[in-house]
């Protein structure tokens, strides 16, 4: 299965990533606050995950880290 995990407490909550999805599964956490006050971002369904990076390609403050699964 892929991954993808944020450094939260680095997440500015700019949502540049939410809108790189090409699947739509990145959004922010409304109901998180990270450190310095922001709602980071987050993976709504890992399932649906392709591990495009488009993501972590988007994110000016490099806190997203894509790891791709192997199928079996």
């Amino acid at each position: 299965m892929n991954r993808v995990s944020f450094n939260t407490d680095l997440c500015k909550g700019c949502g540049l990533c939410v809108g790189a999805c090409p699947r739509h599964i990145v959004a922010l956490n409304n109901a998180v606050l990270n450190a310095k006050g922001y709602h980071p971002a987050h993976v709504t369904d890992m399932a649906q995950c392709i591990a495009c990076a488009m993501c972590a390609t988007m994110c000016p403050d490099v806190v997203i880290t894509v790891e791709k699964g192997s199928e079996k």
